[in-house]
């Protein structure tokens, strides 16, 4: 008997019996040296791996791990981005094959690795193709995902990317809105690779809907209203970020029920699934696993950091929630509406913010790796 299976009741488990998939947001050499990563996967079903500039960067500047390949690469690296690339790509390939059984398993629905496009290139139409292609070159695993952000530029640059028959991780998503188009940019992909006469049956891509910075930037709104005198303001603290996510999943239903959904379908086409991410709670009034708790529903994806899949293993209750909460997520919407609050507005701020927290990181480390390479030089 496997770990899996003594283990039944784990309500990690339970989640992908509900048809929700568990993935980890985080990745590090340290975790695929020790084995952790592996138990994560036996033990809990965690079934992917999603990263990003600020996670890869924090791995590489704090764990031991890495300060052995640096020095060794150092001298043979050109550059510090092509260092960065070997050390990063090593880690998920690494990753992508601990994660192949289930992709095959799940005729490749499940067990995937995912690696961001430069965050300089968030605005870069032509940019982010190119660093989709070039990437997905190197990665070398058909259960890799490259991650372009679901900006305006980005939708046309996931079209192709979909169309060049690369999977993708459409990441900082905010809005119902822009989740729509970038629905319909996948859709579009699809049919352009069809269109060509290539297959589509292998072709997957998720969705990436960042959940608790939309209440961490909502909720200070409800706070300074709440602290002038609006009553109702305090009672909507802590509901943006799901209703969101409700909306959005609303959208998805809408769209595979569509005409256009079912013709992709009978070709092999796969739903693009809503991944909810940002799901550790920042807030300390808020349970643990509310990010996980309030939006269980079929064909979704939760990647979870390590800190909030220990919470969900201890005091998780599996049960699908997500359905019961579309109809009142249109009137949290206009209660916040009412408010002064402009969900639209709020959106378009977290994704420059978002662009910026995946910027910032990705330039200090570059800058860390100059300083090695320059005091590796005069040692």
């Amino acid at each position: 008997m496997n770990a899996k299976s003594e283990n039944a009741n784990n309500p990690l488990l339970q989640l992908r019996k509900l048809g929700q998939s568990v993935w980890l947001d985080d990745i590090g050499r340290a975790m695929l040296d020790d084995g952790s990563l592996a138990r994560l996967i036996e033990v809990d079903g965690i079934a992917g791996v999603t990263s990003n500039p600020a996670i890869f960067a924090a791995a590489i500047n704090k764990d031991p791990q890495y300060q052995r390949a640096i020095a060794e690469l150092l001298p043979r690296e050109a550059s510090n981005l092509a260092l960065y690339e070997r050390l990063t790509i090593e880690d998920l390939q690494r990753a992508a094959d601990l994660f192949r059984r289930e992709y095959e398993s799940t005729s490749g629905g499940d067990g995937f690795v995912s690696m961001e496009v430069s965050p300089h290139l968030a605005y870069d139409t032509a940019g982010s193709l190119a660093e989709a292609q070039r990437l997905w070159g190197l990665l070398q695993r058909q259960n890799a995902m490259i991650k372009i952000p679901g900006t305006e530029p980005g939708l046309p640059a996931i079209r192709d990317t979909i169309a060049a028959g690369i999977n993708v991780n459409v990441t900082l998503l905010f809005s119902p809105e822009r989740y729509r188009a970038v629905a319909t940019a996948y859709c579009d992909g699809l049919e352009a690779r069809l269109a060509a006469g290539k297959p589509i049956d292998r072709i997957a891509s998720v969705a990436s809907f960042f959940l608790s910075r939309i209440d961490t930037l909502v909720d200070k709104q409800l706070d300074e209203l709440t602290a002038r005198g609006q009553k109702a303001a305090h009672e909507l603290r802590g509901t943006a970020a799901i209703a969101s996510a409700c909306l959005a999943y609303a959208i998805y239903e809408e769209l595979i029920a569509t005409p256009r959904w079912k013709a992709l379908a009978a070709k092999g086409g796969r739903p693009q699934r809503l991944l909810w991410a940002s799901t550790s709670a920042k807030d300390p009034a808020y349970s643990p696993v509310k990010y996980v708790e309030e939006l269980i529903a079929p064909d979704t994806v939760n990647t979870m950091p390590r800190e909030t899949i220990e919470a969900y293993r201890r005091q998780g209750k599996p049960e699908l929630r997500l359905e019961p909460q579309i109809a009142p997520a249109a009137e949290v919407f206009a209660g916040l509406q009412r408010l002064g609050i402009k969900m639209a507005g709020v959106a378009e701020q977290l994704e420059r913010e978002g662009v910026r927290k995946f910027i910032e990181p990705f330039d200090k480390l570059q800058a860390s790796l100059e300083d090695r390479r320059a005091h590796q030089k005069t040692a």
